[in-house]
């Protein structure tokens, strides 16, 4: 494989989502559940929102989220392909997440002008990312591929290696992830359970939501 010449990646996508220290991840099957599930995140503290690319409706729901809930930083997770980033940049996404890379999905991220985050669970992408002007990346499946002592390992030879953890995160070991200086913030999906989501009980969605958010108190910061 020829690597390409190492390039700055755009503005850092934990920078985008700083203000808080989780990333939910989301999952929409109908449309119109897109927008009032914004709008309970956003209103719990936890405006950056990753929609993944599982479902038929994503990006439509992607595109009403962009189009009606403009304090939500709405960016498109599961990201596989070329073609996902072309339909994830028109639809309004604001940043892009892979669970993995390879040179020709991360020329097309970097193409797209959006922050992203490639998926790393080894050492050796971790090095090839670095190696092609990257620093932010996934870490997935987070808890499989080694946890908190995984990353903590990494933080001595590859300190300049930021990380956003998915995967097996929940409220009981996301203090510790975010307590590590490698990671910047976590994403997890237990602020949106399916059961809220399908009673559209987003009362519940936002009490979960701030709870998340005051993580940040707990142990972890967003760097």
């Amino acid at each position: 494989m020829t690597s390409p010449l190492p390039a700055p990646s755009p503005a850092s996508v934990h920078d985008l989502v700083a203000p808080a220290p989780v990333v939910p991840v989301v999952v929409v099957s109908d449309v119109a559940d897109a927008v009032p599930l914004a709008r309970a995140l956003v209103a719990g503290g936890l405006p950056a929102i990753e929609v993944t690319l599982r479902t038929p409706a994503a990006p439509a729901a992607i595109r009403a989220i962009a189009a009606e809930v403009p304090s939500a930083v709405v960016g498109a997770g599961t990201v596989i392909t070329p073609e996902q980033v072309s339909a994830c940049t028109a639809a309004g996404a604001r940043f892009l997440v892979s669970p993995g890379w390879t040179d020709e999905l991360l020329a097309a991220m970097r193409g797209s002008g959006l922050p992203f985050l490639p998926g790393v669970s080894t050492t050796s992408e971790v090095v090839a990312l670095l190696e092609r002007g990257v620093r932010d990346m996934k870490f997935f499946p987070a808890q499989a591929a080694g946890g908190t002592a995984y990353l903590r390992s990494l933080a001595g030879p590859l300190p300049q290696a930021r990380f956003c953890p998915t995967g097996g995160i929940g409220p009981a070991n996301a203090p510790e992830y975010l307590a590590l200086p490698n990671v910047g913030c976590v994403g997890g999906s237990w602020m949106v359970p399916a059961d809220a989501v399908a009673a559209g009980d987003w009362a519940r969605i936002e009490e979960l939501a701030r709870a998340a958010a005051g993580l940040r108190d707990a142990g972890g910061t967003c760097r």
